[in-house]
């Protein structure tokens, strides 16, 4: 076989896998969908997974948000000081944490902590055979272990934002007042003057689509993996990869469809 002949065949394959995981993908979202409005609802399931996603990642989305405001308020005082705008320090600040910083860096954060952990346990169970029994016990693995994540991810996405959005403000102003000499009355007035509730309305959307992304993404790698031990771990790889490539993208088309009207 020729090297033409070799590259068209790996063409081929490339699309067959192509079609095959995108169709995969889009009838396990449907099914997700569809087992997330039916009874009966697992009330329990979803406040234990809650605490999982949510409440045992408040540590890591905290820090992270006030180095976040931190850097940003430090960055943008010494830039703004060029040209004599240091009042709109805080402005940027909370325009940056409310818009973008807050949602994506928490939804990031989020897919590599619980994201992970979704795909390694459902991975775990898959290659145990642990999903086959549920389906011989006539429980159908979808409603019962998808959407309990699929709705605590929706539900403390948006809560895990306004967290990190509002220890990112007052990273910056703590900053800007105890290291920059800013003045903290005009600081907080300028941060507020300026800020709307569409921005912050933008960046919870945009925080329970990335949350929505995360359990799907995560949960079909765990669902469908293969290979035993080392198949979890290639699962639990690929879940952080393209949950985190995919939250990227969305942020833009999301940044593109709320924000190019204005």
């Amino acid at each position: 076989m020729g090297v033409i002949e070799r590259f068209a065949a790996w063409i081929g394959e490339w699309v067959i896998w192509l079609a095959s995981a995108y169709g995969k993908s889009a009838m396990f979202t449907l099914d997700v969908l569809k087992w997330t409005f039916r009874p009966p609802f697992k009330i329990r399931a979803v406040f234990e997974q809650m605490e999982e996603i949510g409440f045992n990642s408040i540590p890591v989305v905290s820090i992270t948000a006030l180095s976040t405001g931190g850097v940003l308020a430090l960055q943008s005082f010494e830039g703004f000081k060029r040209f004599g705008a240091e009042s709109m320090t805080g402005t940027v600040v909370a325009l940056s944490m409310t818009r973008e910083l807050g949602p994506v860096l928490t939804g990031l954060i989020v897919a590599g902590r619980a994201g992970s952990a979704m795909a390694a346990q459902l991975g775990t169970m898959k290659v145990t055979e642990q999903i086959d029994a549920l389906y011989t016990l006539s429980a159908n693995p979808i409603k019962y272990l998808i959407v309990p994540r699929f709705l605590a991810a929706i539900v403390m996405m948006p809560a895990l934002a306004v967290l990190a959005d509002s220890v990112g403000i007052l990273g910056g102003a703590g900053i800007a007042v105890l290291k920059l000499d800013a003045n903290p009355v005009l600081y907080m007035k300028m941060t507020f003057d300026f800020l709307q509730l569409n921005d912050i309305y933008s960046g919870l959307l945009k925080a329970m689509v990335f949350g929505a992304i995360i359990a799907v993404v995560c949960c079909f790698q765990g669902f469908y993996t293969a290979g035993g031990a080392e198949g979890v771990g290639k699962a639990t790889t690929r879940a952080v990869v393209v949950s985190s490539i995919m939250i990227l993208v969305s942020d833009y088309i999301l940044t593109a469809f709320l924000f190019s009207g204005r």
